[in-house]
């Protein structure tokens, strides 16, 4: 990671188990403390965030990478990477240097090394990650588990209590 990161704390899950949801209500509440967040999230998928017809568009076909289409409301900058790429993380929060972030929450990159909180549903009849991750700091899960002390198990349906843990054992430890 480099050395001016702000804290990073990710969200690993399979598929289906809420990631996502659970960002957009933690982010609201984080940001109530003042916090200025950025999220790196990872896609197994190929996406366009632009449209055919478009000029931005145009140019990144045309060749251009990167591409940056900014107006006053908002910037995105649209880089080409090989379809070979191996996307790490620690790239991605390259990418983010030089900007003033009090923490990055991250959802996916599930088997690289930094701190994480699982997120699990017992229903979904998948396997439990924290046995085999000594990074997840914590689960999060919609029934109780029983999980050792120092991976306390919170409910995955009050995200205010996820957001306090965030705010203090988790920040004030990677201050």
């Amino acid at each position: 990671m480099p050395l001016s990161c702000p804290p990073v704390l990710g969200f690993a899950a399979f598929s289906g188990t809420g990631k996502t949801t659970l960002l957009a209500k933690l982010i609201p509440l984080l940001k109530a403390h003042a916090l200025r967040i950025g999220v790196i999230k990872h896609s197994h998928h190929d996406f366009e965030i632009d449209k055919p017809g478009k000029d931005s568009f145009e140019l990144r076909k045309a060749g251009a990478s990167p591409v940056l289409l900014v107006s006053q409301y908002r910037r995105a900058i649209v880089e080409e990477l090989p379809p070979t790429a191996d996307v790490k993380l620690a790239d991605q929060l390259a990418a983010l240097s030089g900007i003033q972030l009090d923490l990055v929450l991250v959802e996916g990159f599930r088997d690289e090394t930094f701190p994480k909180i699982e997120l699990h549903r017992p229903a979904l009849g998948k396997p439990l990650l924290y046995p085999h991750d000594p990074w997840i700091i914590a689960v999060a899960s919609d029934r109780p588990l029983p999980t050792p002390p120092d991976r306390p198990c919170l409910d995955l349906n009050d995200p205010k209590a996820i957001a306090d843990f965030i705010l203090h054992p988790f920040l004030s430890h990677s201050q």
